[in-house]
């Protein structure tokens, strides 16, 4: 299916801050997130915006390592049953590490250098954790606001097993924004989040809302969903206390992540931005590369 021109990447942009003592640009960034042994979900993921997020000196960063251990359908990100595992612990050589103790502090070192105010962090999903490494969002989480004072951070997890317990040891170090994307409507869940399961995530939703902090997630279309299932995930959200919602544009990432069923016109975006409004969400970032992290500060001062 040709690539119409509303989907395709932004350029990266002209000039920007000086990175470390280096020039800013795209392969400066690369470079210096490499010293510094930071993954980010830009590249992990394959994101369309990395060129343009990278010359601003802007990431997401992905913690826990770069393999995860689920198999999601439209993900780039590298699983660990690509290596002969057969499950979340997998029998074969999985690529799953031990976590790295220093990460923490070496993701606020990185932060910090970047000049970055506002930090979003997110992961793999390990299963093979027991706590799913809820631990190590909230140490992540503490070392940013420890490291830059007065610097928000916007978390983006995995479900955690459906473990409140989990949950609530992210949401004590205290972020700013708390995110997790349904990523499309339930009835294609077994193709695109094969482990995941629709209600798990709208409960992990909704226990966070609890909190007081702000909740966000978001979706993807051009999978195969139709009309009324999407209006009724936007339902499903804000009844869950979702005040934070993203839609963006599903673009195969790899040749073994699922075709795309649709290239869906701005339009569409602009009537779903609409129409969530109205439900009562606070901010709505609705477009073809519309991404969870994508410009989240901006959309973290409409709440």
């Amino acid at each position: 299916m040709r690539l119409p021109d509303w989907v395709k990447a932004q350029p990266p942009a002209i000039g920007g801050p000086a990175i470390g003592g280096l020039g800013a640009g795209v392969l400066e960034l690369k470079k210096f997130l490499r010293k510094s042994g930071i993954h980010t979900v830009c590249e992990e993921a394959r994101c369309p915006n990395k060129a343009a997020c990278f010359s601003r000196s802007g990431a997401a960063f992905l913690i826990m390592g770069p393999v995860c251990t689920r198999n999601c359908g439209f993900c780039s990100v590298r699983s660990a049953m690509d290596s002969g595992g057969t499950g979340p612990v997998g029998s074969g050589p999985s690529g799953l590490g031990p976590l790295s103790g220093d990460e923490p502090e070496r993701l606020a070192a990185a932060a910090r250098a970047m000049g970055l105010r506002y930090v979003v962090i997110t992961s793999v999903t390990r299963d093979d954790l027991e706590d799913g490494g809820a631990g190590h969002f909230a140490d992540c989480i503490r070392a940013v606001k420890s490291g830059i004072p007065g610097a928000r951070v916007e978390v983006l997890t995995p479900d955690f097993g459906g473990s409140r317990t989990a949950l609530e040891t992210v949401l004590s170090a205290g972020p700013d924004v708390f995110n997790h994307n349904v990523e499309t409507v339930p009835g294609l869940y077994p193709a695109v989040r094969p482990q995941a399961d629709y209600k798990r995530s709208l409960s992990v939703l909704g226990w966070a809302s609890e909190s007081g902090i702000p909740v966000k997630s978001g979706f993807m279309l051009g999978l195969g969903e139709k009309t009324e299932e999407v209006a009724a995930v936007m339902r499903d959200l804000r009844a869950g206390g979702c005040r934070m919602l993203t839609i963006g544009q599903y673009l195969r990432p790899s040749r073994r992540s699922l075709p795309v069923s649709e290239y869906v016109r701005p339009e569409r975006f602009v009537e779903l931005k609409t129409a969530a409004l109205a439900m009562g969400f606070r901010s709505v970032a609705s477009g073809p590369l519309v991404r969870s992290s994508m410009n989240a500060e901006e959309y973290y001062r409409d709440v």
